[in-house]
């Protein structure tokens, strides 16, 4: 199944909802999305709030009505209550559910789309009224209405407010002006202007490092690089950095348009329109069908003539009009949504968010997995791996050395040093004497003695020589020196989750042929930690183009259906170009989340063969459901062209098979997919 980031999201009453990315998200919020000039899309105070219970009022109008006037016909049987006042009565309950449908009717046949769903089941009912069967014609289409409802329902319950993706774009900048500090939009700093970031802010604009110390910057939303970026003075800053340690300065180096924040939106907004659109089931079934059913009741008007000696035209016509009834797919239509819904709630149940039924048929077919490391398979937690003292030094003498020296940093790798040492219950030293080297480490005394905490080039400034097992190592290293000697050094490094072995184990078995990880981290740690969860291609130093391009070489295969995982802001283009995009929920960042149609709450990697295996058990369920309305539609339509059915007959056998259906899907709350 081919898949588009919209699915195709249709309402209550089958409208398509969306095209394009905003139109996406305006659909999935149902409020009403604009640019204005300052290039930042909002609400407006009197905006359209969507309310969930306008859906449901046509239906439960409809479902009143239809209730008052059988209790009318059946029971009271007032003598007022005949003719034009009857008929009146009927309308009024048909119309709320009807009137969408009809007119999707007509503006499918303007389109040059004359045999859907919508054609057979406006047929049917105004058939039904033809006749006099006002009752049938109004229950056809209220369920029809309420399969449309349970679908909707189903799909809203697995979204959230979409609003993050158009938020991530930094709202002010700190822009230098005639030598005084202002608060401006981004899109009025020109390129040359001066900006100024305080610890935590986000970088407004591409621009280069000022100043004449290094400076540190969170840049996960752009490469998904778990370590902080050292920045030299001179270096290049990209737009969406978090600064990381203190005020910088920064020279903008391009507009606000063409930043990199700016870029990966785009990425996204490509992304999506790449995608060929998806059909629902019931769109590609009622093209046979309806064409089918259309035909035969024409012909049940027609043949008798020919072969019927008493052949009288209203009778035929009347059991022409009683077949198109009795062929109005209610039955199939509702049992598709149900399924799905069994379906989603399952995979609710299990932490597990799909944004659409169509998903579920999607993960079924997947054979291509491609994953994103940081915070997907790994924890995105820097913890030390490893203490390796060397010297005659001890594990526990070092490890209190160097944690003491770095109490004085706020660097993250300082910081999981101290978190270490601390869960060992280490009583700390206050350093003296500390200096930090940009770009190499800490020099400092720790109890009067001189230690040195950083990399080989610290230690190669100091003439301590690093032996080549240290200088080897793939993980991020800090190196120690104490009194001059070579002390020994610790590995840090980002943790595996520790279900993600287990995770590519099962999605082997469940049929996934290639598991591709992208990184933005490096090489050398990507491969590793491929190697060690057994993943079959792996990619590391990539930005989030590099990964748009190593996706679309995949899909380049025909035979290939590919799912993307991943939690940052720079896989959201990804997400939006995979046949299925799924999200970690727990701590990816909120532009992956909503961009993506599956979204894990858990952050477990386990969960994806979780989903697949609710897809595959809903798509079984969903052909029973539709193999079961399917067999007692066949049973009855024979019956009706016979006229050895009733209308009402045939209304109830849907309802019947509604049940079922509805007793099938819940059947899904108790299997168990693990």
């Amino acid at each position: 199944m081919e898949k588009t980031s919209h699915v195709h999201t249709y309402d209550a009453q089958g409208r398509q909802l969306c095209c394009t990315l905003e139109e996406k998200i305006e659909a999935k919020t149902a409020t009403p999305l604009h640019t204005d000039d300052d290039g930042h899309d909002h609400d407006h105070e009197g905006g359209f709030a969507h309310s969930p219970w306008r859906e449901y009022l046509p239906a439960i109008a409809g479902f009143a009505l239809l209730l008052v006037g059988i209790a009318l016909d059946e029971y009271v049987q007032p003598g007022f209550f005949k003719g034009w006042v009857r008929l009146v009565w009927y309308l009024a309950a048909y119309l709320p559910v009807g009137l969408p449908v009809l007119k999707e009717a007509l503006q499918a046949i303007g389109k040059g789309e004359f045999f859907t769903e919508f054609l057979l089941m406006s047929m049917a009912t105004v058939g039904a009224f033809a006749i006099g069967e006002y009752p049938e014609g109004v229950a056809v289409m209220l369920f029809y209405a309420v399969g449309e409802l349970f679908q909707t329902a189903a799909v809203r319950r697995a979204k959230s407010n979409i609003k993050a993706l158009l938020d991530v774009r930094p709202d002010t900048a700190e822009a230098l002006k005639n030598g005084v500090w202002v608060v401006v939009k981004p899109d009025q700093v020109e390129v040359g202007d001066t900006v100024r970031v305080k610890p935590g802010g986000r970088v407004p604009l591409d621009g280069v490092l000022l100043g004449d110390r290094s400076a540190a910057f969170n840049t996960a939303a752009l490469t998904g690089e778990s370590k902080p970026t050292d920045v030299e003075p001179g270096g290049t800053v990209p737009a969406g950095s978090i600064a990381a340690d203190k005020v910088v300065e920064i020279r903008v180096s391009k507009p606000f348009a063409e930043s990199s924040i700016a870029r990966i939106l785009d990425l996204v907004q490509n992304a999506t329109a790449r995608k060929a659109p998806t059909e629902l089931f019931i769109r590609k079934f009622a093209k046979i069908y309806t064409p089918i059913v259309v035909l035969l009741a024409a012909l049940l008007v027609v043949v008798p003539y020919f072969v019927v000696s008493n052949y009288s035209f209203e009778t035929w016509l009347y059991r022409a009009l009683i077949f198109l009834v009795i062929s109005c797919p209610c039955a199939l239509v509702i049992s598709i949504p149900l399924g799905y819904f069994g379906g989603i709630g399952a995979a609710s149940r299990h932490g597990i968010l799909f944004k659409g039924s169509n998903f579920l048929d999607a993960m079924t077919k997947i054979n291509t997995l491609v994953t994103d490391k940081t915070g997907t398979l790994t924890k995105g937690v820097f913890a030390v791996q490893r203490v390796a003292p060397s010297g005659g030094f001890s594990e526990t003498e070092l490890l209190r050395l160097l944690a003491s020296l770095e109490t004085a940093s706020t660097h993250p790798v300082a910081k999981a040093v101290v978190v270490f040492a601390e869960g060992k219950k280490m009583t700390l030293d206050t350093p003296e004497q500390l200096e930090e080297i940009s770009g190499h480490g800490l020099k400092g005394r720790v109890t009067g003695r001189a230690v040195l905490a950083g990399n080989d080039k610290l230690l190669a400034k100091f003439g301590i020589a690093v032996p080549p097992e240290a200088a080897e190592l793939v993980d991020t290293v800090v190196l120690a020196a104490v009194d001059g000697q070579f002390a020994g050094y610790l590995t840090i490094a980002d943790e595996i989750k520790e279900d993600a072995a287990a995770a590519i184990r099962r999605l082997h078995n469940l049929g996934v042929r290639r598991v591709v990880m992208l990184s933005g981290d490096k090489q050398s740690i990507t491969s590793k930690i491929a190697r060690v969860l057994g993943i079959d291609h792996a990619f590391g130093d990539l930005l989030p183009e590099g990964k748009v391009e190593k996706v679309e070489a995949l899909k380049r295969d025909p035979d290939t259906q590919l799912a993307f995982v991943g939690d940052g802001i720079n896989d959201a283009p990804v997400l939006a170009l995979a046949d299925v995009g799924i999200a970690m929920g727990g701590l990816g960042s909120d532009a992956a989340i909503e961009t993506a149609d599956v979204v894990i709450q858990t952050d477990q990697p386990s969960k994806i063969a979780t989903a697949i295996s609710i897809g595959k058990a809903t798509t079984r369920v969903v052909w029973q459901n539709i193999g079961l309305a399917f067999g007692v539609k066949i049973i009855v339509l024979i019956l009706g062209a016979g006229g050895l059915a009733t209308m009402w007959e045939a209304v109830f056998a849907d309802v019947g098979v509604a049940l079922l259906a509805i007793l099938n899907a819940v059947r899904m709350q108790r299997m168990d997919f693990q």
